[in-house]
This record gives structure tokens, C-alpha cells and sequence, in this order.
């Protein structure tokens, strides 16, 4: 036992922010900035916040869950990570949850009922996780996603402190290094194309506080990003970070050659389209039948793996020598396995359609 200890002693010594407060118990940072004791390995956890339950579940930590949010259990679509472990379903509730949970106090009694040893959440400020550790006496961990709606490699270290504390830091680095292999291989089947060849592409219907249309793009697009696209929507100014509600009639000037629709607002679109058809019929990528459908990964925080999944799709439509070995739907199961453990992509091609199918008006 002596020699457990003083070996789990050096390996934790090694470890950036990270000590031993004692033969059962860490101190560490962490992405509040805040110095917080957490017993190691716990064996009851909840997450709150956006994307919290989605990092524990790719650290194949869900067993550790005792308690889930009330938005978890009322929405349970759209997200691979939910889909691929409905015993969650089973769990007690923790909380609301939900875009109006963000940096507040949680549900006190609901957090208590769960019995957690430790208690993670995303976007909460150090003042407050301090007031909540305080009230409850249960460690708070502040995890980040860094920037909403774009990909941020500070979910690599959400992934790290967690995957410390919960005895997976392995796991931890192995979702890294599998993330960062997809992102390498894409940039290498792309990196030598010129972009006299790269036809001009725009996304629309991208969730934005709720469901939206044509107009609502990302001038900073992961999938895009992850592909080298053309994304017409980078000419556009905007003074809500990456987000743009595109002006119509300048979407018309920039007249993209490949459209993508974010299913998630593939209704308000068809609606548009049956108030103003030749407004469509103007845009290049309409007339000539040049519009694919994408599955929705802002919900929640951002869903990686179907940004992932995304990405291969647009590449193998954009440069199809380039991802002639691509199968769409089997690289999408190949990542959700990885990432939550099971195949999600017939749940997500039943509530959003085929991956990369042309949209059919």
C-alpha cells in the first residue's frame, strides 16, 4: 500500500497544476483559475452546465453519474453522447440545466439529493463555484470549452483536469490524440489543393440562441475551418464574435457555389423557400442543385464528434478525389464509437436526415 501511494505521489507530482493533498485526495487548478482539494477517483459525480456530461462521457466515466439536468432528459436528441447511453435517462435530476443555468447558483437541494463527491460544471465564474463549495461542502470544478460555437483546444484541458481527478488520465490523452489525428488527416488531404480550386461555400441555419434560417451562418465554422474550405462568409464583418446574420442581398453578391444547410434549421428554410422562390433560384448554389444537408453540432456546447463527422462529409463532397475513401456514415459511427462508445449515427440520421445528402425542396 505504502508503495501505491508514493508511486500515485511522483506521478501526480509530475503533473502541471496538480499535488497530492494527502494519500486520497488532490489539490489543483482549475480553468477558473481557482485551487480547489477533490478526492481522486470519486465515485459519485454530476455535471452541470453545457457540454459537462459530454466530457465525463468520453472519458468513459458515465458509470461515476449519479444525477443528470432536467434539459438532458427533456431533449434527449441531437446529442451522440446522450443517445449512445440512455441509462442515463434512469438517473435522478440534478438541476435544470439549460442555456438559463449558465453561471448561476444550481438547485441546491436536487445537487444534495445526488449525493455527488465532486461536482462539475462548465462557465462558471470563481466567485460563484467558491460561493456553491462553500453552501454545499462538495469540491466545485470549473470546466471550459473555451469559445462558444468554434472549436477551442481548452476542451484539452476540461479533458485533462477531469481525466486526472477521475483516475482516466489516460483516456484523457487518447481522446486528444485521436481528436488531433482526425484534424491532421484532413489537413493533409486537403493542404495541397490551390485555392483557384476550392469552389466558394456557405453554411446557413446554424443554431443560434434557438432555431434559425438561411441567414444564420459562422464566419469561423469548424467543419470548414477543419477542410480548408472557401468560406464566403469570412468577408462579411461581425460584431458578435464568429456568428453572422447574413444580409440576404450580400449572401446574393457573394453567391457561394456549394451551399450546406444545418439541419437543425432545414424547416425555417423550406418555409423561406416557399415565400420567396426566386430569391433561391438566384443564389448559384440552388440553381444548380449544389445544397447538402448537415447534421447540428451547437447544441449543448459543441458536439465534436459530429463536427468531425461533418467535416468528412463536406470534404468528401467538396474534394471528392481527395476523400474517395471516405463512407460518410461509417466514418461518422467510427467516431462516435471512439468518442461515447456506441454507434449514434442512424439516431442522428432519423431526426436529421442522411449526412451530406443533397436537400431535397
Amino acid at each position: 500500500m505504502k508503495k501505491q501511494i508514493l508511486i500515485l505521489c511522483i506521478v501526480l507530482f509530475l503533473l502541471p497544476g496538480l499535488s497530492l493533498a494527502g494519500s486520497q485526495a488532490l489539490i489543483l487548478s482549475d480553468m477558473a483559475g481557482r485551487k480547489v482539494e477533490i478526492p481522486f477517483d470519486p465515485d459519485r459525480i454530476i455535471c452541470l452546465g453545457p457540454g459537462t456530461l459530454r466530457l465525463i462521457v468520453y472519458l468513459n466515466a458515465q458509470s461515476k453519474v449519479t444525477g443528470v439536468e432536467d434539459m438532458e432528459k427533456r431533449y434527449p436528441g441531437g446529442r451522440p453522447y446522450w443517445i449512445a447511453n440512455p441509462q442515463l435517462a434512469d438517473l435522478p435530476r440534478c438541476g435544470p440545466g439549460g442555456p438559463g443555468s449558465i453561471n448561476k447558483k444550481p438547485d441546491l437541494e436536487a445537487v444534495l439529493a445526488a449525493k455527488p463527491q465532486v461536482i462539475f460544471v462548465t462557465y462558471m465564474e470563481a466567485t460563484l463555484a467558491d460561493e456553491v463549495q462553500s453552501i454545499l461542502g462538495i469540491p466545485v470544478v470549473v470546466l471550459s470549452y473555451g469559445a462558444f460555437s468554434t472549436f477551442d483546444e481548452a476542451v484539452y484541458d476540461a479533458l485533462r483536469i477531469a481525466g486526472n481527478i477521475l483516475n482516466r488520465k489516460d483516456r484523457a490523452e487518447e481522446v486528444i490524440a485521436y481528436i488531433e489525428a482526425l484534424r491532421h488527416d484532413m489537413s493533409r488531404r486537403t493542404r495541397n489543393i490551390s485555392q483557384g480550386d476550392k469552389p466558394s461555400v456557405y453554411v446557413g441555419g446554424i443554431g443560434y440562441r434557438g432555431v434559425q434560417g438561411i441567414e444564420s451562418t459562422e464566419k469561423r465554422f469548424i467543419p470548414f475551418d477543419w477542410v480548408g474550405a472557401d468560406n464566403v462568409a469570412q468577408k462579411v464583418p461581425s460584431k458578435i464574435g464568429s456568428h453572422v446574420a447574413m444580409d440576404k442581398e450580400v449572401l446574393l453578391k457573394l453567391n457561394p457555389q456549394v451551399i450546406f444547410i444545418d439541419s437543425g434549421g432545414l424547416g425555417l428554410v423550406k418555409a423561406d423557400i416557399r415565400k420567396k422562390p426566386e430569391y433561391y433560384q438566384a443564389l448559384q448554389g440552388f440553381s444548380s442543385k449544389q445544397v447538402y444537408l448537415l447534421h447540428p453540432f451547437n447544441w449543448y456546447t459543441t458536439n465534436i464528434g459530429t463536427a468531425l463527422s461533418d467535416a468528412y462529409a463536406i470534404g468528401k463532397i467538396l474534394y471528392p478525389k481527395e476523400f474517395e475513401d471516405i463512407v460518410p456514415e461509417q466514418k461518422a459511427d467510427e467516431i462516435y464509437t471512439f468518442l461515447v462508445g456506441r454507434p449514434a449515427y442512424a439516431v442522428m440520421k432519423g431526426e436529421y436526415g442522411a449526412l451530406g445528402a443533397p436537400a431535397n425542396f
